[in-house]
């Protein structure tokens, strides 16, 4: 099956072509970050009708990298939420209309469900059950995966997400934005002696997250010594050794709470190499092992959508008749797993026709 997945849950057009026999095919991503740059974070408007101007034309150029017209596709998937709703809608109507025209199966997937399966693109692809970091700009949590839409989840941020907290205190460092790679490179020149942050809620059991204390601490301090020239980079690297002991901590936990040895981590947040390193110690402190998607694919991207979905329409799940919805918020523990029904919402079949 050759499906066509198109993301726009925010700030980043993504779109792909996955197939079922032969994996991924094409993908193409176009990042509003220089946009949103100006204002120091998204603007929901603004990135709607970003959305609005490439998503056909990345759709194209996706199509004719797999030497494919759309007379080939077998199904079409769209990112249904979470998300901004405006840039949701974009792309479900685009794969909605798309989907009405060829007579085609469509299916609108979860967004953290697509980060969780990313790592299945790789060639060396986790096994069920393992546990799942998903951290990114919006989402911090950790989740027991048994299998495709069975999922159990174990604690998330109470406050920020890792990745909200990390473009705020580089803001507070007057970093460019975005700030997550802003911070990483300057914390890669701090000294990691020079100031010690606290790493919240590991004094205590439990697998939930809060970054907002740590947030607050950090603006304490660069109220403190901010004013000396060498203080910014110091203070980078104290908050990052903070969140990425947190969760390393936390993932820890996880492992030995449910005995699995397998170690998931996805979303943007991802890609920090002190993270990486860190969790890579952990896992094998724990006999277990630890999976990323590629570099490219730790942000938003089509290429995971295109996956979940075609997982999905190969159960037989498709949206009935020719409407769509799109939700900004949809509890990730809610999803069923594939072929169980035609919609993946507990609760919610009479969102839709």
């Amino acid at each position: 099956m050759r499906v066509l997945g198109i993301e726009t849950s925010c700030d980043e057009t993504g779109v792909a072509v996955y197939c079922s026999r032969q994996g991924l095919l094409s993908h193409a991503l176009y990042s509003q970050v220089h946009m949103h740059a100006e204002y120091g974070g998204v603007v929901p408007e603004l990135a709607s009708r970003d959305h609005v101007r490439k998503v056909l034309p990345l759709t194209q150029e996706v199509l004719d990298q797999a030497g494919l017209t759309v007379a080939d596709l077998d199904g079409v998937a769209y990112t249904r939420g979470p998300g901004l709703v405006g840039a949701l809608l974009v792309g479900a109507a685009v794969a909605r209309s798309l989907a009405y025209a060829r007579s085609l199966p469509a299916v609108g997937v979860h967004h953290m469900e697509a980060h969780l399966l990313a790592p299945m693109l790789e060639s060396e692809q986790p096994e069920f059950p393992f546990v799942a970091l998903l951290v990114s700009g919006g989402h911090t949590m950790l989740v027991q995966v048994a299998g495709v839409g069975r999922y159990k989840l174990l604690g998330q941020s109470l406050d920020d997400a890792a990745g909200e907290a990390f473009d705020k205190t580089a803001k507070l460092l007057g970093l460019p934005y975005p700030g997550g790679p802003a911070l990483e490179r300057a914390a890669a020149g701090g000294d990691p002696a020079r100031y010690r942050f606290p790493r919240p809620m590991t004094d205590r059991p439990g697998l939930d997250f809060s970054f907002s204390g740590l947030k607050t601490f950090t603006r304490n301090t660069v109220q403190a010594d901010g004013g000396h020239a060498d203080a910014q980079a110091d203070i980078a690297r104290a908050f990052q050794d903070a969140v990425v002991d947190t969760l390393a901590i936390k993932c820890r936990r996880a492992l030995q709470q449910t005995g699995v040895r397998g170690l998931v981590v996805a979303g943007g947040v991802g890609a920090n190499k002190a993270l990486r390193a860190r969790l890579r110690d952990v896992a094998e402190a724990e006999g277990a092992r630890v999976y990323y998607p590629r570099l490219e694919l730790c942000t938003d991207n089509g290429a995971m959508v295109a996956l979940a979905g075609a997982i999905r329409l190969q159960a037989g799940e498709r949206l009935p008749g020719n409407a769509f919805d799109v939700v900004a918020r949809w509890p990730l523990e809610s999803l069923r797993p594939p072929g169980e029904g035609t919609l993946t919402e507990r609760g919610n079949e009479s969102a839709l026709p």
